[in-house]
């Protein structure tokens, strides 16, 4: 019964990405969630933040108002609004529980719904597609968002599921949820990818929009109750947060009491600043870059206060023994 139960699940999906290489272990498909506490000004998934579906819109490929109004004509809300004689302008506030049957109508794709309410099976028959890929490669499913655990019972029931089913399970977390959903995933999973941007509570809160002391208290939970998780922390390194040498070194000491927990360091990018366009929305971090001799710079900081840990680990041995 309890399986039947997690197969109809519902939860708010937004994009299933097959052939991911860079979201944990081998190849994997991707499911990213609708939904997450945080607002992180970097986000490269703007349309992953709110827990609703959302129209976007995307001129590049309309075939102008000249041309075709079909979208107008179904529009139910008066959501659309002409943008000079060509384009269009959407009013969110409008399309609120609305099916949008203006994206469904568009000749040219150009009208996208971000968000489509997705039953667990229904998910997995996708995922269980790319079998073989995760057999060959050491695969499989992982969840990410948005924050998954923003849709606790969807996502653990969708782990509960999957294990079932033989995949091997990873999430990308911020960290930022119920430490009751982190602890009925944790036995579910076989990684977690957990963000840890920075330390200082203040900058966390300026420029993701929360606090990161749940963040940093269920990273002590995944490290401390579920020994045999490989877990592996990430910080993406945005320019003007947290790019220096401190920072790093701060985030590194921290992790540095559990040694079995990896540490990567990602760069900066503006890939997502195209969907803000379309979603009518400004990318808050501008034209701003990663400096190039950055990551070099810090990946060595990162080693050494790991590499010191280890030193330290094996002197202890030493002595003990």
């Amino acid at each position: 019964m309890e399986s039947r139960e997690d197969r109809q699940k519902t939860g708010l999906v937004f994009n299933i990405q097959k052939y991911s290489v860079h979201d944990g272990p081998g190849i994997r498909t991707t499911v990213f969630l609708k939904g997450c506490p945080l607002s992180c000004r970097w986000c490269s998934n703007p349309e992953s933040q709110q827990n609703c579906p959302e129209l976007a819109y995307n001129p590049a490929r309309c075939l102008t108002l000249n041309k075709c109004t079909r979208c107008l004509e179904v529009c139910m809300r008066n959501a659309l609004i002409r943008k000079g004689d060509a384009f269009l302008q959407i009013a969110q506030e409008y399309c609120e529980g609305c099916p949008m049957p203006c994206a469904d109508v568009c000749p040219a794709n150009s009208l996208i719904v971000y968000g489509q309410e997705r039953s667990v099976d229904d998910v997995l028959a996708v995922v269980e597609q790319d079998e073989a890929f995760y057999a060959r490669s050491r695969g499989g499913l992982t969840i990410s968002g948005g924050e998954p655990l923003f849709q606790g019972d969807f996502t653990v029931a969708l782990l509960r599921e999957a294990r079932r089913r033989r995949l091997k399970t990873a999430v990308e977390t911020c960290g930022m949820a119920s430490p009751a959903f982190v602890c009925a995933a944790a036995p579910l999973l076989n990684n977690v990818l957990f963000d840890i941007k920075i330390l200082d509570d203040r900058m966390h809160k300026a420029q993701t929009g929360g606090s990161n002391v749940q963040i940093l208290e269920n990273f002590c939970i995944l490290a401390e109750k579920f020994l045999n998780l490989p877990l592996t922390v990430r910080t993406p390194i945005v320019p003007g947060f947290n790019d220096t040498e401190e920072t790093v070194a701060a985030i590194a000491s921290f992790i540095a009491r559990y040694p079995r927990v990896r540490y990567e360091l990602l760069p900066y990018h503006r890939l997502g600043t195209q969907k803000y366009n379309f979603l009518d929305r400004t990318p808050p971090m501008g034209e701003v870059k990663l400096g190039k001799d950055i990551m070099p710079r810090l990946h060595s900081v990162a080693e050494n206060v790991l590499h010191d840990r280890l030193r330290n680990l094996q002197h202890c041995k030493t002595l003990s023994s």
